[in-house]
């Protein structure tokens, strides 16, 4: 993939960001979530690409905005596949809360996992665990194979967990283990993030969120050396049905790291509050400033770029 597209796509991350960040902390992550999805789909259009939205706000009957097969871009080049998140953090953004981010992965056609939308159960961890984790094992196995590859103690390693109650044995087997538990709200493709952010203080991810977060969280532990294991939890028939029209063939297969996000990906995500690897949106007199990250798993190059926007003379991105 051509290198420029992963500048091009930070504009897109900005613009998302931007205007989410109008909605932090009033309680209306519908309405944050809309204007990150209509500014994102916009700065696409902008775009001289050619590609496909493969995971995005749902399937068209409903999404009327980056549903899964729509084209994006002006479509020229070479066709790229764009999972994304335009606002990963709603209701943390409505509250006012840490760790939301506007973001999007992009691979090599058929490159991305074809994730339906329903629930993923994953484990993932930074490079110093890297071939350490088994999702077939036990939280207890898991965490002394992680401790050990990380030349810690498992009193020493931090679990990042959604706050959820599906997720009460895993927590409680954790902490027989003496492992120490961080909560999230929401938000799992930044949590799984951490886990490869040396200054984060979070050595794995455990639990179940959603498969399309799972895949985008793939395509960043990609670029950054990370690695990860999932499995697709069914719910019901129909998801199962859903998923076989998609291309799963098996209810019970792991999905390894490349499983997930192969050839040469992209990760581009632009903080919207304030986390712990992207500062937040701010807003100083005359226009506001961003901080992005930008990740090729090509070269491994890792960017972080502080954008400062001036709204004289730029547009606002609809507000």
């Amino acid at each position: 993939m051509n290198r420029n597209l992963a500048l091009e796509f930070v504009r897109v991350t900005e613009a998302a960001a931007l205007s989410a960040g109008r909605w932090i902390g009033r309680g209306e992550k519908n309405a944050a979530d809309q204007a990150a999805v209509t500014a994102m789909r916009e700065s696409f259009n902008s775009i001289d690409f050619d590609g496909l939205i493969v995971i995005g706000e749902g399937e068209m009957d409903e999404a009327p905005m980056l549903y899964i097969g729509e084209k994006v871009g002006q479509g020229k080049g070479m066709r790229i596949d764009i999972a994304c998140d335009p606002l990963e953090g709603t209701n943390t953004t409505a509250k006012g809360g840490p760790e939301a981010i506007a973001c999007i992965a992009a691979a090599e056609e058929g490159g991305f996992l074809h994730a339906p939308d329903m629930y993923m159960n994953k484990i993932a961890v930074g490079p110093a665990a890297r071939g350490a984790i088994d999702i077939t094992q036990s939280v207890t196995w898991n965490l002394n194979s992680v401790a050990k590859a990380s030349r810690k103690d498992v009193q020493d390693l931090c679990v990042i967990i959604l706050d959820r109650e599906r997720h009460q044995s895993i927590v409680k087997e954790a902490r027989k283990c003496g492992a120490r538990i961080r909560f999230i709200s929401d938000g799992d493709v930044s949590a799984a993030l951490a886990t490869a952010t040396p200054d984060s203080g979070v050595d794995i991810l455990m639990g179940c969120g959603g498969a399309p977060e799972g895949v985008i969280a793939a395509a960043a532990l990609r670029c950054m050396g990370g690695d990860m294991q999932a499995t697709l939890e069914f719910t019901n028939d129909e998801e199962w049905v859903r998923a076989k029209k998609m291309g799963v063939k098996d209810k019970n297969q792991v999905y390894g790291l490349t499983d997930l996000a192969k050839g040469n990906v992209m990760f581009v995500a632009t903080g919207v509050t304030g986390g712990s690897f992207l500062k937040g949106v701010r807003y100083v007199s005359g226009g506001a400033a961003t901080h992005s990250i930008v990740m090729r798993s090509q070269t491994g190059t890792v960017r972080e770029i502080e954008t400062r926007h001036s709204f004289d003379k730029k547009p606002r991105y609809g507000w």
